[in-house]
């Protein structure tokens, strides 16, 4: 089976990593690193295989991408707010959800890839490990622990 043109690959597949990306990384370091998964994506897309799994290949690629930024920013300083004449510093307040996907984005990176493509991307136990490259009970054993973790902080 021969692959189809980057183009329709792209535009079949460009909402699943683009939520993926959002719900990895936030959203305002998403579109950076969706760009860069496209221009990775593009310059290899010719020496992948005929009959490749595109979506697993392009969301494996986005995953690396997050990698990238996640360790791209824990060497960057953390700022800390605006401080009041008071002494007390202004932080921004987060609904619930942009403070779960904030607790999402602290899990190891194997377990914040595997909730994000579980719960974000719909992927299966099969399709997650193919992303993460590991095998399928190791992708259960993942998304098992990062939601553990996350009840954890949430309970």
């Amino acid at each position: 089976m021969a692959l189809p043109p980057f183009q329709a690959a792209l535009d079949e597949h460009h909402d699943a990593v683009a939520r993926f990306l959002v719900a990895t990384v936030g959203r305002q370091e998403a579109e950076d690193c969706l760009q860069e998964t496209l221009l990775s994506a593009l310059r290899a897309y010719p020496r992948l295989r005929p009959g490749s799994n595109v979506r697993a290949w392009m969301l494996t690629i986005a995953r690396n991408k997050a990698l990238d930024s996640h360790r791209v920013r824990a060497r960057q300083p953390v700022p800390v707010g605006d401080a009041e004449p008071g002494g007390t510093a202004v932080m921004d307040g987060g609904s619930p959800d942009e403070e779960l996907w904030g607790a999402v984005r602290e899990l190891p990176p194997k377990q914040r890839a595997a909730v994000v493509l579980r719960y974000v991307n719909d992927l299966s136990h099969r399709e997650i490990a193919g992303v993460l490259d590991c095998s399928e009970a190791a992708a259960r054993r993942s998304l098992h622990e990062g939601l553990t973790k996350l009840r954890e902080d949430w309970t």
